[in-house]
């Protein structure tokens, strides 16, 4: 065990693109690890040959991760166990959040060494709201189950941030477009590397744009919320009330018409009244 650091776990952050984002902290970190739990050991190894480093690495990814946790928690009472992903943060639509679990139930020390991340990258180049937002990794790859979860994220008012691969880029715009309409949107690629490119537009154009292209690198979508709906029609709101009065009282018609419809209960109440009395 090293006696710079305490044993326990330790989530460090690792550049996107450009090995020159990588941190001080995140140096030091795997400079005095004990063992490195990694995605893939090739492409991890680019990095600490950048650093100068030779550490033991061993492969945690969906496939060893159930073989292999249980040795690096027991690893963790007493030495420092790094975890790292491909690129940027763990976890962040990468294997990891079972291995802190387990060390959190097991009691050992966890902490993070923060640094980039290709979402919130995206997020800051797409000139899109960032107030608010939903990371929701991969789509599915079969359509039926691409496009129910489309549906779901679509109706949270937030804007969206999706990873996808290059072959996949044409058929994922598509889908959305069809789904959501003339949403603003960015298509952000190799981040922080020499060729970064960011292009914007309405899903329906970015859709066409990448129709029969498929660029390489590392991908973020950025899609704005939803915009304001339209008020509601008063026979729109008369149909639901008539409805409602019919299987409830009515302070509980007013109530549910009024939760359903994003609408002030007052502002029904009376109306709630003149329909019972016309019949």
């Amino acid at each position: 065990m090293n006696d710079t650091l305490p044993p326990g776990l330790y989530i460090v952050a690792t550049p996107i693109g450009n090995l020159q984002d990588i941190s001080a902290r995140a140096v030091a970190t795997l400079r005095a690890a004990d063992v490195i739990a990694v995605e893939d050991s090739r492409v991890t190894a680019k990095l600490l040959n950048h650093l100068g480093l030779k550490k033991q690495m061993i492969a945690y990814h969906d496939h060893s991760g159930d073989h292999v946790r249980p040795a690096l928690i027991t690893r963790m009472a007493r030495e420092m166990v790094v975890l790292v992903s491909d690129a940027g943060t763990p976890l962040i639509s990468d294997p990891g959040y079972k291995l802190v679990r387990d060390a959190r139930d097991a009691g050992m020390m966890i902490t993070t060494i923060a640094g980039p991340c290709a979402a919130i990258a995206a997020l800051t180049l797409a000139g899109l709201p960032t107030d608010r937002f939903l990371f929701a990794g991969f789509l599915p790859a079969k359509a039926k189950a691409r496009d129910a979860m489309i549906d779901e994220i679509g109706a949270v008012r937030a804007t969206l941030l999706l990873y996808e691969s290059g072959p996949r880029l044409g058929k994922t715009l598509a889908a959305l477009a069809a789904r959501l309409g003339q949403r603003d949107a960015a298509v952000a690629r190799e981040i922080s590397k020499r060729f970064e490119d960011v292009v914007t537009g309405t899903l329906a154009a970015l859709a066409e744009r990448f129709a029969n292209e498929t660029p390489k690198g590392e991908i973020v979508l950025v899609i704005g919320p939803p915009g304001d709906k339209p008020p509601l029609e008063q026979s729109e709101i008369d149909a639901a009330l008539s409805e409602a009065l019919t299987r409830l009282s009515t302070g509980s018609a007013v109530r549910e018409v009024a939760d359903t419809l994003g609408l002030k209960r007052s502002d029904l109440y009376e109306r709630a009244l003149a329909l019972k009395s016309r019949k």
